[in-house]
């Protein structure tokens, strides 16, 4: 990670490094690029001159069939400064579009492999606005920032150069007005760039509450905060506005200043260059250049007016890259460094002394031993906050044990390749989390060598497939986002046909019948039973009355597992287990 405020224009350097190097699979078309932009600042300066020969060779001599010549050079001149221009244009923002492609491909690939953890503590609508919104400011790197300030910067030399080798005189004084224009550049310059800052900062704000906001709508609604939340985003929104008006400020002082600086560094080049030809006729100093001083001037105003605003749009994107290499940079992955094929998967599960906790000092896990044995079916019960989900969670590495090990069939499960791991535990959670896209694809999850027929079989194997049929165009139902369009019940048994689909040796069913009706909640006891059958699973449930058939159940509090036994047992022992029936049956009644 590289720190900007620390090192200054070197970091520009080397970020910018960086960021090129993603041109390196297209090498050619960039040079083409670079080439084109060079081209075109040594052949635009051409016309004014071409004008001006024309004007003091055949204007003024009379000279029709010269003029006409040189009206189809000009013409022609122009056609070609057009289409370098044209050339150069499109392949810069195919460089700049194709850079961020791969920059946003690698990115989101990253973001795949980071922990949940780093999920839980990082607001999405930021994340968001380094993938889409940072990105795009990086394409202007190339389309409006490095390679058009070298154009710029190239053709004031050259325009220049043409000045003063046709009048050094009068070049100097159209250039009187300029170091009024770089004072009020270098001015534009520090304020835009800070009104830009602030236009970034403001947009991840926008984003981030917005997609927070919109994302809990049922929460906001349900208890009456949509006039508290509007003031709230109504402050976040006059800020957004607030910071652009501040750029649409400097925009509109520093673009009138450089209008009135060309018009002076003009009115003094026809009153000096007029002056010298009437008093001085035989001093050499033609009409002509009067004409081609007043196009270089306008060449020389507007690329020293764009300079600004591209070297700030430059500088945006440094800080953009700044971010999203921070991003890149940041090791948040989960490591996966097991070598050992995870195959014919038993399901014979160990933990040995495991320790957790989410936050330092504060444990969730306090040194759980338990062995499962292949196809055994564990029921684990418990308060909220006792550690029941925390503990499967850790089984697929979706977190990583602090203290302790965990054993899949003897070995300890860093010794398999995370992917493989995750195939073998399959989980059907609360909080199924549907795409919105169709029925058959929130299954297979966009596994393509997952058939319909296939989850056809998965769905009357789980007892699901009357639900489906009923659904218009069945597995090509578009369930909405998230899931809108379906019940918590429905969706509940799409995660028993993925699950069932995907086959995993072991299945973890987290709180799978929490939050459903009572005929759901039927369904999905059916589902249960049939699913969990002949596999390794681990059932975590509120409601006590789903698990009294389980092989064993284990109960949990505050970290520990405090009680095991089956549900006869367990109520014979008159303790933890029997208060939480008692309790749960006298609510239900």
């Amino acid at each position: 990670m590289v720190n900007s405020s620390k090192k200054g224009r070197a970091l520009d350097w080397t970020l910018l490094m960086r960021v090129l190097s993603f041109t390196k699979s297209f090498r050619k078309v960039f040079l083409l690029t670079a080439f084109l932009t060079v081209f075109a600042a040594l052949i635009s300066p051409i016309r004014p001159y071409l004008i001006q020969y024309t004007v003091d060779h055949f204007v003024l001599l009379g000279d029709l069939n010269g003029l006409a010549i040189m009206t189809v050079i000009m013409v022609g001149s122009l056609v070609l400064e057009s289409l370098v221009m044209y050339a150069q244009t499109y392949y810069s923002g195919w460089v700049g579009q194709t850079v961020i492609r791969d920059i946003r491909s690698r990115l989101f690939a990253h973001l795949l492999s980071f922990r949940l953890g780093y999920f839980d503590r990082s607001p999405i609508g930021t994340l968001v606005t380094r993938v889409i919104n940072d990105l795009e400011t990086v394409a202007n790197i190339f389309s409006e920032g490095l390679l058009s300030i070298a154009g710029d910067l190239l053709k004031l030399v050259i325009v220049l150069i043409w000045m003063f080798a046709i009048s050094p005189t009068m070049t100097l004084i159209s250039l009187i007005p300029v170091p009024l224009l770089i004072l009020a550049t270098w001015m534009f310059k520090n304020g835009i760039r800070k009104a830009f800052n602030e236009v970034r900062n403001e947009v991840a704000n926008l984003n981030a509450f917005a997609q927070e906001h919109i994302t809990g709508m049922n929460l906001v609604q349900a208890f009456n905060r949509q006039d508290v939340e509007q003031e709230a985003f109504e402050r976040i929104n006059k800020r957004h506005r607030k910071a652009h008006i501040k750029s649409v400020w400097y925009y509109s002082v520093f673009f009138p200043v450089v209008e009135v600086l060309q018009a002076i560094s003009i009115a003094l080049v026809v009153w000096w260059g007029a002056r010298e030809i009437m008093t001085h006729p035989d001093a050499g100093l033609q009409p002509g250049a009067i004409f081609s001083f007043i196009l270089w001037i306008y060449m020389l105003y507007r690329p020293m007016r764009q300079l600004a605003d591209r070297f700030n749009t430059l500088q945006m994107g440094m800080v953009s890259c700044e971010r999203i290499f921070d991003l890149l940079d940041r090791d948040e992955s989960m490591p996966n460094k097991g070598t050992t094929p995870l195959e014919q998967v038993k399901g014979h599960i160990r933990f040995e002394a495991v320790h957790f906790e989410y936050l330092p000092g504060e444990p969730v896990l306090r040194g759980i031993d338990l062995d499962i044995q292949p196809g055994e079916k564990i029921a684990i019960v418990g308060s909220t906050g006792s550690g029941k989900s925390t503990l499967v969670q850790l089984l697929s590495r979706l977190y990583e044990t602090k203290v302790g090990c965990i054993r899949l069939d003897g070995k300890d499960i860093h010794a398999y390749p995370l992917s493989q791991l995750r195939q073998a535990v399959g989980m059907v959670s609360q909080d199924v989390f549907l795409f919105s896209d169709t029925l058959a694809n929130n299954i297979r999850l966009y596994q393509p060598d997952i058939s319909l027929d296939q989850i056809q079989a998965a769905a009357e194997e789980v007892g699901a497939q009357s639900f489906i049929e009923r659904l218009p165009g069945g597995l090509q139902f578009q369930v909405g986002e998230r899931g809108a369009a379906l019940s918590v019940g429905q969706r509940q048994l799409i995660a028993f046909i993925r699950a069932c689909v995907f086959n995993p040796a072991v299945l973890v069913l987290d709180e799978a019948t929490s939050s459903i009706d009572s005929e759901s909640e039927a369904l999905i006891q059916q589902a249960t039973e049939r699913i969990t059958k002949g596999r390794t699973s681990i059932i975590i449930a509120h409601r006590l009355s789903t698990v009294v058939d389980a092989d064993r159940i284990l109960v949990m509090d505050r970290g520990r597992i405090v009680e095991s036994g089956s549900h006869r047992q367990l109520l014979e022992r008159e303790g933890a287990y029997k208060r939480l029936f008692e309790l749960q049956f006298a609510v239900e009644s």
